[in-house]
């Protein structure tokens, strides 16, 4: 092997407030996100996009006019071609960011992969729990954009790493960090530890089989095993939630609502976001907060995403050496059994 390519993908986020509204079309427009037949999706999209557009553009407001996804992304792509670099000392190693719904978007980085001409990819997600609403759909966006481009390098996939030790040991250390904020401020109020989580509407894990949710837990749950000490109050719970649609439950606002009534202190772990944007920056760090202090919840401490931490990029390399090792796509990487659940139906690996 003398050229490797590694993509890595994420939703994406406006670089400017005028691109607001065409994200967000793009994000509806996914027929993984509405599943609706066209011209109906389209109609949708258009509607929803437009109406939510000023909204969002506030949210984007607090951030400078723009998401820092895309820079955070780079940073991330620039540091895992360091560490990969450790295990591939004579390959030419090149990470791509891949973003679904703003540029770069997958016709773009298909042909930079191409012009690259690598021997091997590797497609590994910035979403370690796999959902047909994120990784799918980034996968089934790059096929459809490898095939015009035609690229033609043999092609491992990373479906989904929740427990990956890299991906526990960064947030156990900053859950630490926070824990121990949150006992210098709360005294000795007890406190409770939230793992929030994007939600999605409870239709497409109920009829698409869709193991996001489990693997949340399963991260969340090796996080505590390995935090060390006892975490006794803790509990999964998920944001962002829109729409009259039901959604997974419980919703964190509601719980820290909870929180409030319980009169304990809150740590929250964004625990399905690796890097910091608007539902971290505006949803935790602001909206939030708001709703703690009018809750009476005196101790609210967010902790950050794992971002560039050494344990995480560290361990995103060797997920990329164990998939180049095996002869099929296995889930996780490295391993000889997928970590699904048998009755869900839409693993990639099933």
């Amino acid at each position: 092997m003398k050229r490797l390519a590694i993509v890595l993908f994420n939703l994406g986020g406006p670089d400017r407030l005028e691109a607001v509204e065409p994200f967000l079309y793009n994000l509806f427009m996914d027929p993984a996100i509405i599943t609706v037949p066209q011209p109906l999706r389209w109609m949708l999209a258009k509607l929803i996009s437009k109406r939510r557009a000023p909204l969002a553009q506030d949210i984007y407001k607090h951030l400078g006019g723009k998401s820092p996804l895309l820079d955070l992304t780079n940073e991330q792509a620039r540091a895992l071609e360091t560490a990969v670099r450790g295990d591939f000392s004579d390959v030419e190693i090149q990470a791509f960011v891949c973003m679904r719904y703003w540029h770069p978007m997958s016709d773009a980085v298909a042909k930079d992969v191409k012009a690259f001409d690598p021997d091997h990819i590797v497609m590994l997600p910035l979403y370690p729990q796999f959902s047909t609403t994120t990784t799918e759909s980034s996968f089934s966006d790059w096929d459809r954009a490898a095939k015009v481009a035609d690229i033609i390098a043999p092609t491992k996939r990373i479906c989904c790493y929740p427990t990956d030790p890299g991906l526990t040991t960064a947030q156990v250390q900053l859950l630490k960090t926070a824990l121990d904020q949150a006992r210098a401020q709360a005294g000795e109020k007890p406190i409770r530890v939230l793992f929030s989580a994007h939600g999605l509407p409870k239709k497409i894990v109920d009829k698409k089989g869709d193991p996001y949710p489990q693997h949340v837990e399963q991260g969340a749950r090796a996080i505590i095993d390995q935090f060390g000490e006892p975490i006794e109050d803790w509990l999964v719970s998920y944001q962002s939630r829109v729409g009259p649609l039901e959604w997974i439950g419980p919703s964190t606002d509601d719980e820290i609502r909870r929180a409030g009534r319980d009169g304990v202190a809150l740590v929250i772990l964004p625990i399905a976001f690796v890097s910091e944007h608007s539902e971290t920056l505006v949803e935790l760090d602001i909206e939030y907060k708001e709703l703690a202090d009018e809750c009476g919840v005196e101790t609210y401490i967010r902790v950050p995403a794992v971002a560039t931490h050494d344990e995480f990029i560290d361990g995103l390399a060797k997920l990329v050496q164990s998939s180049l090792q095996q002869s099929q796509n296995l889930c996780p990487a490295g391993a000889t059994t997928r970590i699904c659940q048998s009755d869900v139906k839409a693993c990639p690996m099933r």
